[in-house]
């Protein structure tokens, strides 16, 4: 699996204008629905889903990064947003450092391996710090793009 795989290139968002956790995964899950990757009726369930598995133990790994993720019945492909702040967020990481780089992963519940290859995708990206540096540098949706396909050829 490749990041290039389930991110929706229209739900990337360079400058998150939402200042909180709950805000940014407002924003990001709104992005999915305008770009076809999420079924509006479906939003309200996914945020509230979102936000209480945040409540419940934060998905800010540290490194500056956050991976809000949940499977939902109402969720029909899996799915992905990446929102970058350069202000940084208070996302709870277990770093108490701010977050600048989100990638929410929204997967249809009872598809677990898709949703943990999603995963190891994303935490193997993540985990490079020129990825990450990289990722916060970027100023336009299309270098965040071919950032992604250099991350998914190895590079």
């Amino acid at each position: 699996m490749k990041l290039r795989d389930f991110i929706q290139p229209d739900a990337i968002q360079i400058q998150l204008k939402a200042t909180d956790r709950d805000g940014v995964i407002r924003e990001l899950v709104s992005s999915l629905v305008a770009s076809g990757g999420l079924d509006k009726v479906a939003s309200d369930e996914v945020t509230a889903a979102l936000i209480k598995r945040e409540k419940n133990g934060s998905t800010g790994f540290g490194k500056g990064v956050a991976v809000p993720h949940v499977k939902h019945p109402k969720i029909g492909k899996l799915v992905g947003a990446i929102g970058l702040s350069a202000a940084g967020i208070e996302f709870g990481a277990l770093d108490h450092k701010p977050v600048y780089s989100v990638f929410m992963l929204l997967s249809p519940q009872g598809q677990d391996q898709a949703h943990l290859g999603a995963m190891e995708v994303i935490f193997r990206s993540l985990n490079k710090d020129m990825f990450r540096r990289f990722l916060r540098q970027a100023d336009t949706r299309e270098k965040v793009l071919e950032l992604l396909d250099e991350a998914d050829a190895g590079k």
